[in-house]
């Protein structure tokens, strides 16, 4: 029984050995490389740049009183149509209490003037009627009272501007009323019934009462790199895409490139705009934030390979083919537009031919 199992144990452990020496074996055998491979296909090829801006429109107008006060009255609000001319809000003057004693003032001495040179006027006009004075005396008085009656009539157009902000023989009413100088839609109103404005002149730019813009005709404003710039020109066709409406896009004609750059982060931006072509039923809204797609040259149904399948020797490039199981051929190629991912290429490589890929 003993000599069983020293056998049986000598049995095992030759069994082991062995066993551990093909495992030892298979495991030090490298393992058959396998690539796996593509093949040229047939594609359009878009070189473009991408501008980031925003949408807004080509006529946007602050709205600004005539005359400084108080706004009294707002009759719009934000979205609505309102068309050239149309009321827009009131203000009532709150005039200056200097100016006001003076303009009284004036009027008074006007008064005071006019009256003396109508008595005057009135006693010349007598006595040229009983032939005492010469006509040219009479003339005289009939001037000088004519020239007090415009004094009066200018001190008192005066006073009621102060007080008014028009005068009413000028044909005009007041000039509170705000109205709207273009048909538009009404983006904002940055003022509320109570706010104090400012009328706009040669040293003040005015208070916004409102901002009208017309909503028709939009326009894309963005920045282009400066490395890119000298790629584009007036006339090129845009692809925008606009944030807030992911499932459309809209195309547009570039108008415009700014002559100089600004500096930022580092970089020189310039300054582009382009023609936006509306859709029928779309709406887009002031300051949109867009992209827009520059298409800087194209290539329609060309027979292409993925980018990443090239490989360089020196200033030129080669794919890898496949001409047996696992038999690759080096073959170089010639290559014309790429987009980066797909590039275009003109000779050395066939439809149906397989080209190595390695991950």
């Amino acid at each position: 029984m003993k000599k069983f199992l020293k056998i049986f144990l000598l049995a095992v452990l030759v069994g082991l050995f062995g066993y551990t020496l093909y495992f030892l074996y298979r495991k030090s055998k490298p393992n058959p490389v396998t690539y796996q491979t593509k093949s040229p296909f047939v594609s359009n090829i878009v070189k473009k740049t991408v501008a980031t801006g925003s949408v807004i429109p080509r006529r946007e107008i602050e709205i600004k009183p005539k005359v400084s006060g108080i706004v009294s009255e707002i009759y719009i609000k934000e979205g609505d149509m309102i068309r050239k001319g149309d009321r827009i809000g009131k203000v009532n003057i709150i005039p200056d209490m200097a100016n006001l004693n003076s303009a009284e003032s004036r009027v008074r001495r006007a008064g005071i003037s006019f009256e003396d040179a109508r008595i005057n006027c009135d006693r010349q006009s007598k006595l040229y009627e009983q032939k005492v004075i010469a006509i040219a005396d009479f003339e005289k008085a009939s001037v000088a009272f004519q020239t007090a009656k415009e004094e009066l009539e200018a001190a008192e157009d005066n006073l009621q501007i102060i007080r008014e902000g028009a005068a009413r023989k000028s044909g005009q009413t007041t000039n509170t009323i705000i109205e709207s100088t273009i048909t538009g839609m009404v983006l904002d109103v940055p003022v509320k019934e109570g706010n104090s404005v400012t009328e706009s002149n040669t040293f003040n730019s005015g208070t916004t009462i409102a901002i009208v813009a017309d909503m028709g005709e939009m326009i894309f404003e963005g920045k282009v790199d400066e490395s890119e710039v000298g790629k584009i020109k007036e006339g090129m066709n845009l692809i925008l895409t606009i944030g807030a409406l992911e499932t459309e896009t809209f195309n547009a004609e570039l108008e415009h490139i700014a002559p100089k750059g600004v500096l930022e982060n580092g970089a020189v931006q310039f300054k582009i705009q382009a023609k936006v072509a509306l859709k029928p039923g779309s709406f887009i809204r002031a300051g949109y934030s867009a992209n827009a797609d520059i298409v800087l040259d194209k290539r329609d149904s060309v027979l292409v390979v993925e980018e990443s399948l090239l490989k360089f020797s020196r200033d030129s490039a080669f794919v890898e083919i496949l001409t047996a199981p696992d038999k690759f051929e080096k073959r170089y190629v010639k290559t014309g537009l790429s987009d980066g991912i797909n590039i275009e290429v003109l000779s050395g490589v066939a439809r149906e031919d397989k080209i190595k890929w390695t991950q």
